[in-house]
């Protein structure tokens, strides 16, 4: 089987030339990469939000300890994003300080799991052109042939010659479309665990300052007891 595929390889890139080789190059680096970033995903656990809804559940219980608990092992953008937020607003930090230290966390480790994107998007832009000047090359050999043969066409060659440069183009579209595939799914889980930090921290400032709001009527004397206190006197 493996020979089959590598004799399957070496008939691809002597049809195809150079613009095949580079092709190839091109799709063996963007699956590498496309594999560091699953594994990279997996082992910062975006998409997972089951410790961050368990810690913002003990949050809106009064259970503080419980919530820093749940995020104590922080790995993702998410969960130290929320953990920064209970913590500061637990301590009575102001609330402009608080965005300012999630909006740091968040910047810092989204652009962290950003990295390779760019790269991708390249090879995603520059696969169909590459096929589509592996094809231009290609016909321009084909009609070389043509002249050079003069009188004597021979339709086969001719046909020959355009479905080899026709190969280019199929190459980088074969390379092309499942990266752009694969680069759209990962922005799209990056923006959603964007979307889920941006909720849930606000939900945590919502909490708190709504907590503080009800505190000083909570602690505060009942007007009877000043009314009593006066007369005390």
């Amino acid at each position: 089987m493996i020979d089959g595929l590598a004799t399957t390889i070496g008939s691809f890139l002597k049809l195809g030339g150079p613009v095949v080789a580079i092709l190839l190059v091109l799709s063996v680096f963007a699956v590498a990469l496309i594999l560091l970033k699953l594994a990279q995903f997996q082992r910062e656990r975006i998409g997972r939000r089951g410790r961050a809804k368990r810690a913002l559940h003990a949050w809106f219980h009064r259970n503080h300890g419980e919530a820093r608990a749940a995020l104590g092992n922080a790995r993702s953008p998410l969960e130290e994003a929320l953990a920064a937020a209970i913590r500061l607003a637990g301590s009575g930090t102001t609330k402009d300080a608080v965005e300012d230290e999630v909006s740091r966390i968040v910047l810092s480790r989204l652009h962290e799991l950003q990295r390779g994107f760019r790269a991708l998007d390249a090879i995603a832009q520059v696969a169909p052109l590459l096929g589509l000047f592996g094809t231009v090359l290609g016909m321009i050999d084909a009609f070389q042939q043509l002249q050079q043969a003069g009188n004597n066409v021979d339709p086969s060659l001719l046909a020959g010659g355009i479905w080899v440069a026709l190969l280019t183009t199929a190459c980088g579209l074969a390379v092309a479309m499942p990266i752009s595939l694969v680069l759209t799914w990962f922005e799209t889980r990056l923006e959603n665990e964007r979307v889920a930090i941006e909720t849930m921290t606000s939900s945590v400032l919502s909490h708190s300052m709504s907590g503080e709001a009800e505190q000083p009527a909570a602690t505060s004397p009942a007007p009877a007891m000043l009314h009593g206190a006066r007369h005390a006197h």
